[in-house]
């Protein structure tokens, strides 16, 4: 019992330690960019040593990799619980819209998602994380969409690719002070154009 507690406790610690470091890390890469945040500026704002630091993380692009990492798991736990499944298909679609557009207003996230994210891990590498975290959830709402005939029938990764596009998009142009209102209704009205186009009803036959 004794040993367990120990252990439990050593494993609290680390977890304590390594939580520190990426919350010292977001606030510089925030406040200052990843190219002009140091690793001694790092540990000194986590209260650790350096060599704690490189105990968690091979070096300052993997710390930045878990601030990325965290990030784009919170945009994703706020859109899911915006839109939770007892929402009809396209209301969860509109309520995960409105929270992602929410959640992307932090201070600071757009430039570590959108920007610097990009440019420090790659497309490929922002890609994944995005598609583990905040496309996961559109795609999933948009496949929920389909099999309910709110939304057309479309290759459903690269319509989840376009329209993620669009979000961030709007994400950067509102926290450079663009209107909300204005691209939460092109948004919105993106949405409502995936609906499947009615049928015409056939033309009677002409008679002579």
């Amino acid at each position: 019992m004794q040993q367990d507690f120990g252990r439990r406790s050593n494993r609290d610690r680390t977890e304590a330690t390594r939580a520190d470091l990426i919350a010292a890390a977001r606030k510089l890469f925030t406040e200052k960019s990843y190219a002009e945040t140091g690793t001694p500026e790092i540990v000194v704002a986590a209260g650790v040593t350096r060599g704690a630091l490189y105990h968690h993380f091979a070096d300052k692009q993997a710390l930045f990799a878990a601030v990325v990492e965290q990030e784009a798991q919170a945009v994703a736990d706020e859109i899911d619980r915006a839109s939770p499944p007892s929402l009809e298909a396209r209301d969860a679609l509109i309520a995960g819209s409105d929270a992602y557009l929410a959640a992307m207003r932090l201070p600071g996230r757009t430039r570590l998602l959108l920007l610097d994210g990009p440019a420090v891990l790659g497309r490929a590498a922002m890609d994944a994380v995005d598609n583990r975290h905040g496309n996961r959830s559109l795609r999933e709402g948009l496949v929920a969409a389909m099999r309910a005939n709110m939304v057309a029938r479309l290759p459903v990764d690269a319509l989840t690719a376009m329209l993620a596009s669009a979000f961030d998009r709007a994400a950067l142009a509102i926290e450079a002070g663009a209107s909300a209102e204005d691209y939460r209704a092109v948004l919105m009205a993106l949405i409502d154009g995936l609906s499947p186009a009615p049928r015409q009803a056939a033309r009677p036959a002409r008679t002579r």
